[in-house]
Parts: structure tokens; C-alpha cells; sequence
């Protein structure tokens, strides 16, 4: 076995570069492909060295995957890397073939996570020899090409059969496998992903669809929206209503369903505690139709003074904006469906500056419609 310390063989790595005359590819081809054995091998010590330190983390107070994050690895490749190592000892094949640096970590852990679905929808516990056909039926799968979104289709496949023994829960009826997560995008924005039970998909698809239905233009033309635009519309609806309360006045109930932080001095953006730093426009719509708390903090951000609660239109003002107005001034969306605006900017607060408008039409009001 090599002796060679490994920050030897770092720096000899680093010290690579792609070959500088290969007109046709064929060495960089070459080149690429022992890159990514060395990857795949990378990933497998990843995961050893991972399953070795457990214990360690455990009497540290920590986990593996967190023990992981503090070394830079980021946050979803230590969930892979600690999920692979559980699975070490259990799936002999598959470690052995990600030893010899022919599967990279997202494949062992579509293998990993296709057995573990398998084993919650088998009537009876998995035998040993049960639990590696069904790893080398998933393994055959990666060594033939399959992408790690092809092998968990594979896997809900092979359970999906199982269902048909007496007993079984239905895949469509097994909250067992319900999952929901989202996820912050480069831009900002939420990516939502669920796999839930027929019947809550069945709630949820027709909530929205029922939110969803075209809304004519104030023009009278055709409703602007795409359908996934219509969607999201509806499905934030369903949160404002759900905040709300079945037993709410849907008038002048105050709406308080996020928090938002706005630094007194404007230097810093305002953020939201789950998705961070928000533009001034967004800032300025959220706080129209919310409450304010003023706290004094020290140069450490600790809370010196809070300050009370107040809206900037409370439950009085909503109701008289609504007996004025009637609708959203932009669309004609009902009240309910509305928040409280002020277009333009400044502090005034006068009531013949305040209207209700839809969520969608809000970033598009600049100034107060004729005759309000």
C-alpha cells in the first residue's frame, strides 16, 4: 500500500492542467475521464472517512453531517455523504464498486434511499438475500447509465409490486412516504417539491384549481396570467386564507403570517427569516398591510427596548377601504382576496390614499386611480 501523504498527492493534483495540444480531444477525453474516477474515488473516502468519525461526532454532541458542514462541505452533499455512510456495511455490492471508483455519491445514495423505500413497502422485513437482489437489480441499473432519478424510478417501481401482496399499504395511501422540502434558488426564490397521499393531493389540486379560474382584465380582455402563474396565485391565496382563521372576519382581520426586519437606518436591505435579504419595492408592499414592533438594539444587534405593536392599517381602516372601494381597484379581485395598499411613497396615511389591491396587481400601482 502507498505511503504518499495525501497533501503530496493534493499538490500534485493541483498542479494539473489540461493538455495544451489536443486538436482532436482524444487526450482531454482521456484526461476528463480518470478525472472523474478520481471524483467518484474522492467521494467514496468522503464516506468512509465519514462512518469512521461517527462515533467521534456522537460523543461530541454533533452529527456527521453537521461535522461535515464545519469542514466546508456543503449542507446537501453531508446529508449524502453521512446517508451513504450508514449504508456501508448493509450494501456490500455497491460500496465495493464505489471503492473501485465506478459510482460517484449521488448514485450510491439513489441506490441507498431506493433500498430503504423498498424496505417501508414490504409487507414482511427484508432477508438478506431478498435485499441484495433488489441492490443488484438497482446496481445494474448504474452500471448500465441510469441517472440517480432513473434508479429511485426503478426502486418506487419494485415497490410498487410489493403492494400487491395482502396487506400492503397502496403507494397512493402510504404517508409513510409523504415528503415536502424546499429550497432557496440562486435568485432568491423558493423551490417547492412534495410527494404526498392521493387524497392530500386530491385537497390540494382542487383548492387551487377552484382559485385558479381565468379572471377577465379591467379592460375586459382575456386574463394575462399563465396557468402556473393562476396557480401560484391561488396557492398563496390558500396561505392568506389558511393565516386567517375559518373563524376570522375576512374584513378587517390583520394578517401576520411572516416577519419581516427592516434596519432603521435603510444602510442594510430588509430580510425575512427564511429566504433573507428582500428589494426596497418588496419591503415597501409587505409593510403596507402589517404590523410594526420598533426595537432599539446595541451594536452586538442584542434587543435593548420593544417597542408595541401597531398596524399601519388596522382592522377600522381595512373595513372602511372595503365599504369604499369595494374590490381591488386594479382587477376587481373580491376584498378578501386583497390587501390594504398606499401607492406611491412617503408617510402620509390618510384614508383617501388607501386602497385595496390583489397581491398581483400590487408591484403595478404607482398612484391612487382617478376620483379615490
Amino acid at each position: 500500500m502507498s505511503t504518499i501523504p495525501l497533501e503530496e498527492i493534493l499538490d500534485l493534483l493541483i498542479q494539473k492542467r489540461p493538455p495544451a495540444d489536443d486538436p482532436t480531444g482524444q487526450a482531454t477525453h482521456t484526461a476528463l475521464t480518470t478525472w472523474l474516477k478520481i471524483r467518484n474515488i474522492a467521494d467514496h473516502q468522503i464516506t468512509t472517512h465519514t462512518a469512521t468519525l461517527t462515533p467521534t461526532a456522537d460523543r461530541a454532541g454533533t452529527t456527521p453531517t453537521r461535522m461535515l458542514i464545519t469542514l466546508g462541505c456543503p449542507p446537501a452533499a453531508a446529508t449524502r455523504f453521512a446517508h451513504n455512510a450508514t449504508h456501508l456495511d448493509t450494501l456490500c455490492s455497491t460500496t465495493g464498486h464505489a471503492a473501485d471508483a465506478r459510482l460517484p455519491a449521488e448514485t450510491v445514495d439513489a441506490i441507498t434511499r431506493g433500498i430503504t423505500t423498498i424496505a417501508r413497502r414490504c409487507p414482511t422485513p427484508l432477508s438478506d438475500t431478498t435485499r441484495r437482489e433488489y441492490e443488484t437489480d438497482l446496481l445494474t441499473q448504474a452500471l448500465s447509465g441510469a441517472t440517480p432519478a432513473e434508479i429511485r424510478t426503478r426502486a418506487h417501481t419494485i415497490a410498487t409490486t410489493l403492494t400487491d401482496t395482502a396487506g400492503a399499504i397502496p403507494a397512493c395511501d402510504d404517508k409513510n412516504l409523504d415528503t415536502l422540502s424546499h429550497a432557496i434558488t440562486d435568485d432568491r426564490r423558493i423551490d417547492l417539491r412534495a410527494n404526498i397521499t392521493q387524497v392530500v393531493g386530491e385537497k390540494l389540486i382542487a383548492m387551487i384549481d377552484e382559485r385558479a379560474i381565468p379572471r377577465p382584465e379591467p379592460d375586459g380582455s382575456p386574463d394575462r396570467r399563465t396557468a402556473d402563474q393562476r396557480r401560484v396565485d391561488a396557492l398563496e391565496l390558500l396561505l392568506d386564507h389558511a393565516a386567517l382563521g375559518a373563524a376570522t372576519d375576512t374584513i378587517g382581520a390583520p394578517r401576520t403570517q411572516i416577519s419581516l426586519l427592516i434596519p432603521a437606518d435603510g444602510g442594510d436591505p430588509a430580510t425575512m427569516p427564511w429566504t433573507g435579504a428582500i428589494t426596497h419595492a418588496t419591503a415597501r408592499r409587505l409593510s403596507c398591510d402589517g404590523t410594526i414592533t420598533e426595537i432599539i438594539i446595541d451594536g452586538d444587534t442584542v434587543p435593548l427596548q420593544m417597542g408595541r405593536e401597531r398596524r399601519l392599517f388596522p382592522p377600522h381602516i381595512r373595513k372602511a377601504v372595503t365599504i369604499r372601494d369595494h374590490t381591488c381597484i386594479a382587477c376587481g379581485a373580491p376584498p378578501s382576496h386583497c390587501q390594504v395598499n398606499r401607492p406611491g411613497s412617503g408617510g402620509d396615511r390618510d384614508l383617501t390614499r388607501r386602497m385595496p389591491v390583489w397581491l398581483h396587481q400590487g408591484s403595478s400601482i404607482q398612484r391612487p386611480a382617478s376620483g379615490l
